[in-house]
């Protein structure tokens, strides 16, 4: 199992918490999504490694960014 975390803006309320947790729990792989909305991060777990172009993808389908 890979766990990576990303640090993602925008994110203000559980509303945005959800969206970004229910875009990202949809990427092929992921087996879990944990958003800390105080920090803005989000740790994804999955089985096989998942780009991180696929992450921004579903952060930005969810209306927030990814940072660098």
């Amino acid at each position: 199992m890979t766990e990576t975390t990303y640090t993602v803006t925008g994110m203000t309320c559980d509303h945005c918490v959800r969206s970004v947790t229910e875009e990202v729990s949809a990427l092929d792989g992921v087996t879990g999504v944990s958003v800390d909305l105080s920090t803005g991060a989000v740790t994804v777990a999955s089985d096989e490694e998942v780009g991180v172009a696929q992450v921004r993808a579903a952060v930005e389908e969810a209306g927030y960014q990814l940072t660098a």
